[in-house]
């Protein structure tokens, strides 16, 4: 199975170079896309606070780019302003690593940017993404004669990224240290003496010319040098998986229902319609919060409904 991811940069360069590392990391990826406002198909209504329908065709056709729950109007905001919308589909097993890949490429921080907007007095259209809005909990159509509270509830989304810890360098450097070794060498010296002799008999050939060579020789060291490795370094890194909590807070709605006792609350025909001693004015109270309760599931809520019922005892 693959997934489509989208990530937004401020300039095309950025979401470039964020492609470049994406087809370039040992991962399943296809269909890697830039769109920005040079992108054929885009057009822009700026400041009608309404997309025309060739852009709503144009993000009509990014829209498997995009999760249901996304809020696709705000990366539209983000190429309208000049940015660049990176999309690609990656298989499920490397999606997380192609995620870790695009936030560490200059990626902009989407929620963060749209709270940005939001202080600057940018406004939301109601169909920034060329579909039909979504409704809202807290603009709902009531009736003339009613009143509504929407019930909101905080889920907590954790997400990962990679930061550096520091680690290690090794660098070989060469060391030269005096060492000294003896060795024994020998010299040759040729010496002529002269030596008297006196009535000793003459040699034959005593009157014959000679030459007589004797060479010295010396020894001289020689110097030689051989290299072994005694030892290696080696620079291993390892990966391990740890668990961490994380612990923060999420909101939610709770609705309370009381009721507000009046001059007559048996109005006319209903007078004398109770339950147990309980008046239908408490009794209709006491349905309100046990479906509350019920709704938000708050146990103390729906507990006071059912004894505002005469259900349950106090």
């Amino acid at each position: 199975m693959s997934r489509t991811i989208t990530a937004l940069f401020d300039t095309r360069a950025d979401a470039e170079a964020a492609k470049n590392r994406l087809e370039a990391a040992s991962l399943e990826v296809s269909h890697v896309d830039i769109t920005d406002k040079t992108s054929t198909g885009y057009t822009d209504n700026l400041g009608t606070g309404t997309t025309s329908p060739e852009s709503q065709g144009f993000w009509a056709s990014l829209k498997g780019a995009f999760s249901p729950g996304e809020d696709r109007h705000v990366y539209e905001e983000g190429v309208r302003r000049g940015g660049a919308l990176l999309t690609a589909t990656v298989h499920d097993n490397d999606t997380d690593k192609a995620v870790d890949i695009l936030d560490n490429a200059n990626s902009v921080d989407i929620d963060g940017r749209a709270n940005d907007w939001k202080q600057s007095g940018w406004v939301a259209p109601v169909a920034a993404s060329g579909m039909a809005a979504a409704p809202i909990a807290g603009n709902r159509t009531t009736g003339a004669n009613e009143e509504m509270i929407p019930v909101v509830e905080e889920t907590l989304r954790v997400g990962k990224r990679e930061v550096e810890r520091g680690g290690v360098r090794v660098r070989s450097y060469i060391v030269e240290t005096p060492v000294s070794e003896q060795v024994t060498l020998r010299d040759e010296h040729v010496s002529v003496e002269r030596r008297p002799v006196s009535g000793g008999a003459v040699p034959a050939d005593a009157f014959r010319e000679r030459t007589i060579e004797m060479t010295e020789t010396d020894e001289e060291a020689v110097v030689a040098k051989d290299a072994r490795v005694v030892e290696e370094v080696v620079v291993r890194k390892t990966a391990e998986d740890r668990t961490e909590t994380i612990s923060d807070t999420v909101r939610r709605t709770e609705v309370e229902v009381d009721n507000v006792a009046g001059t007559d609350t048996t109005r006319g025909a209903m007078t004398g319609s109770t339950t147990a001693g309980v008046g239908l004015g408490d009794k209709i109270a006491g349905l309100a919060k046990e479906g509350a309760g019920k709704m938000t599931g708050n146990d103390e809520l729906e507990r006071r409904g059912e004894v505002q019922q005469g259900k349950t005892a106090i």
